[in-house]
């Protein structure tokens, strides 16, 4: 009986051991990766998400030395997909690109959402940021940003903005810009930004804050009038066209804003690790030359600047939410 009492004792011993330097190896980051990470991107793809997941995933992977795979897990509005990476295993082999919408937006617009942008997630790195731009109709009798407002103020209930959905960004930015400038700006959503921006080129609406990827086309061919763009600086993508903040309303920003998160509780070190590595990719001539070919202006952040930008969008786009009626179920 010792003796089998001494065997138990050590067996007992020894997986203590096993599993001590297991964590241990976990919480450094020595063993991470060594299989395939999968990156949760919460919409469907050929959008702009999946351009800066796939381009930085690619990076990603060469510098792991595993396979980075993009995963597409679209549908209620982001939530889908966000809330698998929320409750998936804090073991970095799982993350999420985080978006404007489904983190700082939503808490807003839901009752009840199954996860806590906040408490269920921890931030990595922002990757960049994608300023929109306020176009109008050639109809619209306004060459500038301030002739616009004056138009607007002139003509109350009258002017109609387009949005690719309720509460989208375009839609808050659009509500953001009728409460910073006095104006009244009716909502007129549709099911996507193509559509919506088909009725602007068509004149069915008369105003739009879109993302640059869907409008420049336009724009260059003189089927729509760019006024101003929604960011806190000029975009280098048209550097030409002022801000809304420099155009009077110096405290106007509204852009659409990309990150890389985890699940809570996932190890300080592999944290760093995907952290360092991302930032080291966003800053990749290539990287760097295609994402800004498309709008992206790269940020590149610390973790703990991330999450705090995140609890600060979070209030600011609450206001905007509650004053825009948006619900959804």
């Amino acid at each position: 009986m010792p003796e089998l009492r001494r065997r138990r004792e050590l067996l007992i011993a020894l997986i203590a051991l096993a599993w001590a330097t297991q964590v241990t190896a976990a919480d450094s980051g020595q063993s991470y990766p060594n299989r395939p990470v999968r990156f949760i991107v919460p919409f469907a793809p050929g959008g702009s998400t999946d351009t800066l997941a796939r381009t930085v995933g690619q990076k990603l992977g060469e510098a792991l030395g595993e396979q980075v795979v993009v995963d597409n897990r679209s549908g209620g509005n982001g939530n889908i997909g966000t809330d698998l990476v929320a409750h998936a295993a804090p073991d970095g082999y799982t993350i999420l690109l985080g978006y404007i919408a489904n983190l700082a937006i939503g808490p807003s617009l839901y009752a009840k959402l199954p996860f806590d942008p906040v408490k269920d997630l921890a931030p990595v790195t922002q990757l960049a940021v994608a300023p929109n731009i306020l176009v109008v109709h050639p109809s619209v009798p306004a060459k500038n940003f301030k002739e616009f407002i004056a138009y607007a103020k002139a003509n109350p209930q009258k002017v109609n903005f387009a949005s690719a959905a309720v509460a989208s960004p375009g839609h808050l930015a659009g509500e953001l810009l009728n409460h910073a400038a006095g104006i009244h700006m009716q909502h007129v959503p549709y099911k996507g930004s193509g559509q919506a921006v088909v009725d602007l080129v068509g004149g069915q609406v008369q105003v739009m804050v879109s993302g640059m990827s869907s409008v420049m086309p336009h724009i260059k061919a003189g089927r729509l009038r760019a006024l101003a763009v929604t960011g806190a600086q000029r975009s280098p993508a048209v550097p030409d066209i002022p801000t809304i903040a420099e155009s009077g309303f110096p405290k106007f920003e509204a852009t659409a804003w990309y990150g890389v998160l985890v699940p809570a509780r996932t190890p300080k070190a592999i944290v760093t690790r995907l952290h360092d590595e991302i930032v080291r990719a966003l800053k990749m001539p290539d990287v760097k030359e295609r994402l800004e070919s498309v709008g992206f202006e790269i940020v590149g952040s610390t973790p703990e600047a991330f999450g705090a930008y995140i609890k600060s969008e979070i209030v600011k786009w609450a206001p905007v939410v509650k004053a825009s009626g948006a619900k959804a179920d």
